[in-house]
Formats: C-alpha cells, structure tokens, sequence
C-alpha cells in the first residue's frame, strides 16, 4: 500500500484550484438512458478537501429497483421514498457553486442530469471532476480503476460497497490526499465541463427480460442503430494530439463507464463508433490492450492505435471539427 501524505502544507494553497467539491456517489436502476436513481450522497468540500458535511436521500424510482443483489435497496425499501423532484431542491443546495466530483463522473452526471430534465429542472453544476482520470494524473499505481483500489491505496477502509453514502465517504477520502498530491506537483486538474440537459422526453420503461445492461459481463444487449457519421475519416489517432471528428474509434472488453454511455459521448462529438477492427480504424479504446479478443489482436496486426478508458474520456474533452 503506498500513501500520500495529506497534511495541509504550511505553503499558500494554489489558487487555481476550484473553491469548493462535491462528492458525489448515486446509485441506480441500471445503466441505460431511461434508468432511475435510487439513492443519492453528496460529501460538501471545502478547497483543500477538507469535510464540511455531508447528506444521504433514498429516492422511489417509480419502477422496479433494478439490481437489488447490488444496491441493497428493495421496492419496500424505495415505496416511502421521496421522488427526485422533492429532493431536487435539497440536493440542489449540496451542488450549487462547486465542482462534482466522482469515481466515474461522467455516468453519475448524466444520470443526474437526467433526473433533472425529467423534473424540468437544472442542476447547478458546470464542471466534474473524475477521480479515475485524476488518478491517471498523478499516475498512482493503481491495478484497476475501481473504486476499492483507489481506497486501498490511500488506506481507505471501505465498509459497504455499493452503498451511495459509503461510497462517497470512501470517495472524499481518497479525493483529499488526491488533490493535495495534484497540488504539490502542480498537476492540471482534468476538469471537464458538465453541459446540462435541457428537455427530456418521457418514454415507458422497456421490458428486461434476460437483460441487465452492463453488469454481468457477458450480459445481452439489444443492437442500437445509430446515424450515420456526417464526417470523413481522417485517419488514424496520434498520440499527443487531439481526436478529430470523423474518426472511427472502436470499442474492446470490460468498460467501468457503461458501454452505450461512452457510446452516445462518442457519436456526440461527431466520432463514428465502429463494431469491428480494420485498416481504417482511428482508435481502439480497451483497459486490456493485452487481451486476445479479436478486436486487440486486429489492432495489434493493423498497428491502429489503443489507449485505455480513463486517456480516451479525457480525449473525448477536445474533439477538433472536421475539415469542411
């Protein structure tokens, strides 16, 4: 176990760092568009990390709870539960003012974001924070990027995982060594801006029968037909410069973002997300590139570039337009 020592030094804080955190953990229906949260926790950080306080709500999703074997939380559990827009404004508070931060924040942002849009409301969030790509930063020798190593390797004691307030007890006390580190070396922050949703359209939930999105990994998934890429493929990725529009980047293996998630980010900006490796893919995304799926040893054959999950959603924040 390697730990950072996260004494607040006597040396002024940098003030380029954000005043202010919120770390945040919820837990959900599943992982598609059209799922719920089911709980909510936000830890309030002050700009060194410190805790100010913290707050935990179960929310009804008004559906079945999804993977109960997961989140503990039955459909007896959920009945008496608040709706989100009865805790939208609670919640509301915990956020105003501060960056989200959270192990995999892109997904819990968009799962909030949605909650929002369904309760015709904004959340007052414009930049996230994901721990996972801090620690690629800071380049903390990690074995993978869950959430129990990260705490492992801070001397976290993780007591109930996949519980939404524990998670970010863990997560806030992680994070705080995290960002004194970022700070004494001064690493960039990845922040990332959080755009949110405006409109939302209903839809009823679909039947799952035989389906679980995500969490079993040879899980079925119904196949998504998705526009065709208005961009020409202007080849292939290279390394320490920016993805261009029109680029064909293809997925391999286990992700800890869900799969269609990093999907719709990806066609979102204007990339084309190929199904298969060859001589014209841009970019193979895999946190296994010594795996011996069809996809890393096409990639390997073909020489097309791979990085892994946390360097591709960073990569995602700059996409360059296409040549008109």
């Amino acid at each position: 176990m390697t730990m950072l020592d996260d004494r607040t030094t006597a040396a002024p804080w940098p003030t380029a760092y954000p005043q202010g955190y919120a770390v945040v953990d919820v837990e959900t229906t599943g992982l598609a568009r059209d799922d719920r949260i089911v709980s909510a926790a936000v830890y309030r950080l002050d700009a060194q990390g410190n805790v100010e306080d913290h707050w935990y709500t179960l929310v009804n999703p008004e559906r079945d709870p999804g993977p109960v074997w997961i989140h503990g939380l039955t459909s007896d559990l959920l009945a008496g539960a608040p709706l989100f827009p009865e805790v939208a404004e609670e919640f509301s508070t915990r956020l105003d003012g501060r960056v989200l931060v959270a192990h995999n924040a892109m997904f819990d942002w968009q799962m909030i974001a949605r909650e929002y849009a369904r309760a015709e409301r904004t959340a007052p969030v414009r930049q996230r924070l994901c721990t996972i790509a801090l620690s690629k930063e800071l380049s903390l020798p990690l074995p993978n990027h869950k959430l129990e190593s990260l705490a492992a390797h801070f001397g976290v004691v993780q007591q109930r995982a996949h519980n939404a307030l524990d998670d970010a007890r863990v997560l806030a006390e992680a994070f705080r060594p995290s960002l004194h580190a970022a700070a004494e070396r001064n690493v960039r922050l990845p922040l990332l801006e959080c755009r949110p949703l405006t409109e939302w359209a209903s839809a009823p939930a679909q039947p799952r029968i035989g389906y679980q999105a995500s969490y079993r990994g040879n899980s079925w998934r119904p196949s998504r037909k998705r526009p065709a890429c208005p961009h020409p493929n202007p080849g292939r990725y290279e390394s320490d410069k920016p993805l261009k529009q029109g680029m064909r980047v293809a997925f391999s293996g286990d992700t800890s973002i869900d799969r269609e998630l990093l999907e719709d980010r990806t066609v979102e900006a204007g990339l084309h997300v190929a199904t298969s490796v060859s001589r014209v893919t841009s970019l193979l995304v895999t946190n296994d590139p010594d795996s011996a799926t069809s996809k890393t040893v096409k990639a390997k054959a073909f020489g097309t570039p791979v990085v892994d999950e946390a360097a591709y959603t960073q990569l995602l924040r700059d996409v360059t337009p296409a040549d008109e």
